[in-house]
């Protein structure tokens, strides 16, 4: 056969290919891939036992419960890090937050770097929902670096409207630190910005606005509210707030006014359901609800001990939950250990999104687990705080603890509480998973020297 004929062979083969497949595009093109809208919302310091579904003996929450009750609730998810930046440093990145000069500040403070913040070249949860077609917003707290070099827009948010520093007044919209006003506090986009209202519900507000956009794309929402995070403000406290000369108002508060905070948190989840529910939107998409951290002082954190700033379970174990009808069954209860981290990978997976095509995470994609298709994995999570020289590791029931020098092991199934400690009584397990910290610990980057110093005898000394 000739040079030429088996050119024209071939030439018609590949037509006869082309046509044949002619029809199949244009079916794809016809049919693209629905993706579900995704909610995540997050709460600032909200304790586990914090809400009504979760064991609280004051505060109703019947908002915030119908996610896990129309969906799945989980007993055991844990944030990345027993603090707010560091936590959010893990959430964005699907990575532990010590792989970053921006996950060591714990928190973030004035006094950083101010072109800190992730690389721009990490993935991040807002950028795989943006490449997957996602409309991209985060609404409230982002304690992530200063725009326009480190804000929500240079990380794959496509809009941003809340506070940009780690707290604000709720009626100021800014850190107050003696009697005056700083920080970029309330913005928009890169700019600093000015509202009227109480934050909650500015925050509420946006949230819909942004549900209530025309069009068919699918919009990924970040959520992160304020509350309920100092300063002690309930909706009418307006006169207060310009009294107060410090945000952290370290003087004031009480359980009445926490619940307050609380509660209207939960009514704006409400608004936020019902907006969707009208909308039309409800059913086609994921909603998620967590904590950034353990509780603060008006936290309830039974059955567990610690709060903000430990990595004993009071510290690390928060409330997280996720409806999903269709995906999810409703009512249902997992004993599936999730961090922070996790998120990216599970909900990108749930979007349709190949993980291994997007990069390495040290998260886990648990879609299979929350779904009901695949049984509970067991999981081996670390902590470290550089507070009082702290460190955890879990592995599956098992959790070494490491506080102001003491050495602690638990076993979570039997002692969930930490207070049965094993570390004198199995020693062999004590240095096993002592030594599994420390290898851990050796790929993480260490901390400044002389960073966050305290002094640990202040705490813990009557606990133990």
């Amino acid at each position: 056969m000739t040079s030429d004929r088996r050119q024209v062979l071939a030439g018609a083969s590949a037509l006869a290919l082309a046509e044949m497949a002619a029809p199949l595009a244009a079916r794809t093109l016809a049919a693209p891939v629905k993706r579900p809208n995704i909610l995540f919302i997050m709460a600032d310091d909200l304790g586990y036992a914090d809400l009504s579904s979760t064991g609280s003996h004051h505060i109703k929450t019947p908002h915030i419960d119908r996610i896990g009750a129309e969906g799945v609730s989980l007993r055991q998810g844990y944030s990345s890090t027993p603090i707010c930046s560091p936590t959010r440093t893990a959430l964005l990145s699907g990575c532990y937050a010590q792989r970053f000069p921006l996950g060591l500040e714990e928190p973030l403070g004035p006094n950083a770097a101010k072109d800190i913040g992730l690389p721009v070249e990490q993935p991040t949860l807002a950028t795989v929902m943006k490449a997957l077609g996602y409309r991209t917003a985060l609404v409230g707290k982002w304690h992530l670096g200063d725009p326009p070099v480190h804000g929500p827009l240079q990380h794959g948010y496509d809009h941003f409207f809340g506070i940009v520093e780690g707290g604000a007044d709720y009626f100021r919209h800014k850190m107050v630190m003696g009697g005056k006003e700083v920080g970029i506090g309330l913005a928009e986009g890169n700019a600093g910005t000015s509202r009227e209202g109480y934050l909650t519900d500015l925050f509420g507000d946006e949230a819909i606005r942004l549900i209530n956009q025309p069009g068919s794309q699918p919009f990924f929402l970040s959520l992160h509210f304020t509350a309920p995070h100092w300063p002690w403000e309930g909706r009418e406290d307006a006169a207060l707030a310009k009294a107060i000369g410090s945000s952290f108002h370290y003087d004031g508060g009480t359980l009445a006014k926490y619940r307050e905070l609380v509660e209207t948190m939960d009514a704006n989840v409400g608004r936020i359901l019902a907006a969707l529910a009208k909308a039309r939107k409800l059913d086609d998409t994921i909603i998620a609800f967590t904590s950034d951290n353990g509780g603060e002082r008006f936290s309830e954190t039974w059955p567990f001990i610690g709060q903000k700033g430990e990595v004993l379970e009071g510290g690390i174990r928060v409330p997280l939950m996720m409806r999903w009808p269709g995906g999810i069954a409703a009512g249902s209860r997992s004993d599936q250990v999730m961090a922070s981290m996790d998120f990216l990978p599970t909900l990108l997976a749930m979007a349709g999104g190949d993980v291994a095509k997007v990069g390495r995470f040290d998260g886990m994609d648990l879609s299979a687990q929350l779904t009901g298709k695949a049984a509970v994995v067991e999981r081996t999570l670390f902590w470290r705080f550089n507070a009082y020289n702290q460190a955890a590791v879990r592995k599956g029931d098992w959790k070494y603890v490491k506080l102001a020098g003491k050495e602690m092991l638990f076993n979570l199934a039997d002692d969930e509480r930490e207070r049965a400690n094993r570390a004198t009584a199995e020693p062999e397990r004590l240095a096993a998973m002592r030594l599994l910290w420390d290898g851990w610990n050796r790929e993480m980057l260490p901390y400044p020297a002389g960073a966050f110093t305290q002094d640990a005898r202040q705490t813990f000394s009557d606990r133990y």
